[in-house]
């Protein structure tokens, strides 16, 4: 029995000879793994990075440390009008619309000139910043040096994210996936020059990473108005500025910047917190903080996977099969987790010396903490694929605000305060009037646990409710 015709464009799709519909897992590797690489090819560029960074020493990386939550936080903030181009465009193409998904591309291009202004001068204001939150000199200028460059360039940071995400919501995600390798492949080529030979330390790795965005982004331009996208998607016939669309961009993609700020930003205040203690842990929990993201950076690919997977099948007009096909993501994504939580119970030790120099008077210090950091990592890796593949779906959905509301009160209620309270011994912290248990980074690793066990229950409840099912994009 031939599937229906109005069902012809759902994407994963299986037909039983009696009809009966069921996601074709391969059709969904087939999109999910160039993203599953993309953000894979990430967590390897954030460890290369902080490789290079180790060659200036401990005091180094843990300015790393410091500063890189931190400046995630901010050109996430940014970039939401960015990644919101991929709802629209995966549910303009499953409505068979394309040239409106080309166009919401253009508007997340608009939104990137808008923004980069007001990237350029918080770029300016690091020194300011981080001086604010008490750290030691030495982490502070190192801090400041890398958030320079790489605050300077988050306009093209979200121009990178708008040109991207277009090209995953209408399913190209190999292209995706070409734009990050030309970026990791230039950044090492650039940290190698400005890092090693020119001697450019932290402000030529902040520098390298802004030439390498640079270098992606000119190549999903390419891409973009090549003669295939320009036929088949029309380009360069919908560039004009549309005020409704613009709107919809922002309307959609500030709640997503957010949600990623409050997300991003509660972890970077809990590094600053970890790194006010001094070299060692601040050094560990960079470490630690790196290892994890090769768990849960390729999560994120399966995240944007399963928000192209549902917002094609809610513009085909099927909400059923957004729910099937958004549930097999958070599968497979709760597949690869458990591999790194096993690896993070019986290998911390081992792969945290990689990132420390055998004279290094603190190598052994920061290598047994942060496989102890690790060790408590490893019990929340579950809970963190639930996190990413159910936010992913709801993106999909356009079911923005609520995930948005419960990271800020999980993250900035409980979290922070709870990292607070964990870390600091009386007199340390920031404030006075919370306890203080003086647990040091390992106190903010058990925060981290408690907190992204319920960000990531709740995700997936509201994915279960089918409240996502009332929202129109």
């Amino acid at each position: 029995m031939n599937a229906p015709a109005a069902n012809s464009r759902l994407p994963a799709v299986l037909y039983s000879p009696d009809g009966t519909r069921r996601v074709d897992y391969r059709a969904v590797v087939v999109l999910a793994w160039p993203l599953f690489v993309q953000f894979g090819v990430q967590a390897l560029l954030n460890v290369i990075d902080t490789w290079f960074v180790g060659r200036l020493g401990a005091d180094a990386v843990a300015g790393m440390n410091a500063v890189n939550f931190s400046s995630f936080t901010v050109l996430l903030l940014f970039g939401g009008a960015g990644i919101a181009v991929q709802t629209i465009a995966a549910q303009r193409h499953g409505e068979g619309r394309k040239p409106r998904a080309a166009q919401a591309a253009w508007h997340g291009l608009y939104a990137a000139i808008l923004m980069a202004p007001l990237a350029v001068g918080v770029a300016l204001a690091g020194e300011a910043i981080f001086g604010f939150f008490a750290l030691p000199a030495q982490v502070v200028n190192a801090a400041s040096d890398y958030w320079l460059p790489r605050m300077a360039g988050g306009g093209l940071v979200v121009a990178y994210f708008a040109l991207g995400n277009f090209f995953n919501g209408v399913g190209r995600t190999r292209i995706s996936l070409m734009g990050a390798v030309v970026a990791a492949l230039v950044n090492v080529a650039l940290n190698w020059l400005l890092i090693l030979k020119l001697g450019w330390g932290m402000y030529g790795a902040g520098l390298a990473t802004t030439l390498a965005v640079a270098c992606a982004v000119l190549f999903y331009t390419a891409v973009f108005f090549a003669r295939q996208f320009r036929s088949e998607y029309a380009t360069t016939r919908v560039w004009r500025p549309r005020a409704r669309i613009l709107a919809a961009v922002f309307m959609l993609g500030m709640p997503i910047g957010i949600h990623s700020m409050f997300d991003v930003g509660a972890f970077a205040a809990f590094q600053l917190m970890v790194g006010k203690l001094g070299t060692v842990p601040g050094a560990a929990t960079q470490i630690a903080m790196i290892l994890t993201s090769l768990a849960f950076l390729p999560v994120a690919g399966l995240n944007f996977a399963a928000a192209t997977l549902v917002g094609q099948s809610i513009g085909v007009g099927d909400k059923d099969w957004a729910a099937r096909v958004g549930s097999a993501c958070i599968k497979l994504a709760f597949g690869w987790m458990a591999l790194w939580a096993l690896l993070f119970l019986t290998a911390g030790g081992p792969l945290s010396s990689v990132f420390v120099t055998g004279d290094d008077p603190n190598a052994q210090a920061v290598v047994e903490l942060a496989a102890t950091l690790l060790f408590i990592a490893a019990f929340y890796q579950l809970f963190d694929a639930l996190n990413l593949g159910t936010l992913g779906c709801l993106r999909g959905a356009g079911d923005v605000v609520v995930p948005t509301v419960a990271l800020l009160v999980l993250a900035w209620c409980i979290f922070v305060p709870l990292s607070h309270v964990l870390i600091f011994a009386p007199g340390e912290g920031w404030v006075d009037f919370l306890p203080q248990y003086g647990m040091g980074a390992k106190g903010g690793w058990i925060a981290a646990l408690v907190h992204i066990t319920l960000i990531g229950s709740f995700l997936l409840l509201r994915w279960k409710s089918g409240a996502w099912r009332k929202r129109l994009v």
